[in-house]
């Protein structure tokens, strides 16, 4: 035999092994059991005492009054003993089986209380009660709501303790007592933790290149409890710009660029974000920007071009001059126009045919001596234009 269930003055000695038997046998199911003469200043007489099968509901159910085992149950007890007998086994009564003492009941339903009652600022410190009113004593188990069906224990059979309570600790908490009798489970009590603005920030849409005469839109956000009022300011400016989470500036323009910022404001503080807007230049603008630097380089290439032509045309006119001639030097020309003639006068006097002395004659004009002409102008440049005027020729 072993003690499983028992404290204080309450106990009860159930058999150390398991019990099997058959479908549709018979089995009986042993315990002594102990309890104090009085609890709570009362006289705990002999009574109510009977045997529930554990799990099956939170509060113990006299298997007597339980449909499953209707005509199927029977106690035999005195002050210290009880056994428990159920015939025609089945399978549904496969189950761990207790049996409750005289005066033993399980927890009553659980309060719990939260310490200050008013409300609870962050930092803080909070105290959380459980209260069980069990015979045996129960234990009790404190737990956080979060959606998780399988709950870790925050605290046990001690109240739970923030010491510097935290905005993540806001939600709901409830405690669980248990005995051997049953096991109860308190309502909740929500904690709510208030606190000033946070992780203020501001964003901008669109996000890409704001264009002169479009439409902005700032919008600010920050975590508060309560929540916080919005208020625009754009700076080096006393007065607000606007009130609310969001701030819409129409038609904007170069002069609307700068800094603003927003002031998130609760009961508990207050924090600000800045935000730098530019606005860019519209599409017109952007491209007479482009056209007009583009007409200016088409102008100027011709130009360019043209005294580029200007400057190798002299180059070269003044190189080849200078390799052919020297200064003060006679001009030496070349008649291309006339055949070599030293003096065409005395030719055209051999010719006996007058019209072919006409003709001669009219071929190259009357050049006495185009050499010594040439020689007598010092300036290079007129000697050139003399030569460009009549081809070169030796002496004419």
């Amino acid at each position: 035999m072993a003690l499983i269930q028992g404290q204080s003055d309450w106990g009860v000695t159930y058999p150390s092994t398991p019990i099997c038997a058959l479908k549709r046998s018979t089995v009986d199911i042993p315990c002594t059991y102990r309890y104090p003469s009085t609890a709570s200043n009362q006289t705990i007489e002999v009574r109510e005492r009977f045997w529930f099968a554990k799990g099956r509901d939170d509060e113990p159910v006299d298997l007597k009054k339980d449909s499953n085992y209707t005509g199927r149950v029977q106690y035999h007890c005195d002050e210290k003993n009880c056994t428990l007998t159920i015939t025609d086994l089945r399978e549904r009564d496969s189950a761990e089986y207790k049996f409750r003492p005289p005066g033993a009941d399980a927890p009553k339903l659980p309060s719990v209380s939260v310490s200050p009652s008013g409300e609870i600022e962050e930092g803080s410190s909070v105290t959380l009660t459980c209260q069980i009113d069990a015979y045996p004593a129960a234990n009790y188990t404190w737990y956080k709501k979060n959606g998780n069906p399988e709950l870790q224990p925050l605290s046990e059979n001690t109240p739970l303790v923030f010491r510097s309570i935290q905005s993540s600790d806001s939600g709901e908490y409830y405690c669980t007592a248990e005995n051997e009798l049953g096991r109860r489970t308190s309502r909740s009590i929500s904690i709510d933790v208030k606190y000033g603005p946070k992780i203020t920030s501001v964003s901008v849409s669109p996000s890409a290149e704001i264009v002169e005469g479009s439409s902005v839109t700032l919008t600010c956000s920050s975590d508060a409890n309560p929540a916080a009022n919005y208020t625009w300011y754009k700076e080096n400016e006393d007065s607000p710009k606007a009130s609310g989470q969001i701030f819409t500036i129409t038609d904007v323009r170069p002069e609307h660029s700068g800094n603003y910022y927003c002031e998130a404001q609760n009961s508990r503080g207050r924090q600000n974000s800045t935000l730098h807007l530019i606005v860019g230049a519209g599409n017109s603008t952007t491209i007479m920007h482009i056209i007009w630097p583009t007409v200016v380089v088409l102008m100027l290439i011709p130009l360019l071009l043209l005294s580029l032509w200007a400057s190798w045309t002299q180059f070269r006119k003044k190189k080849t001059l200078s390799s052919t001639t020297k200064p003060h030097e006679p001009v030496e020309l070349e008649l291309d126009s006339c055949p070599d003639y030293e003096n065409i006068s005395d030719t055209a006097a051999k010719t006996e045919d007058p019209e072919e002395q006409e003709d001669l004659l009219d071929s190259c004009p009357d050049y006495e001596n185009i050499s010594d002409t040439a020689a007598k102008t010092e300036d290079p440049e007129e000697q050139e234009d003399l030569s460009d005027s009549c081809p070169v020729y030796g002496n004419i």
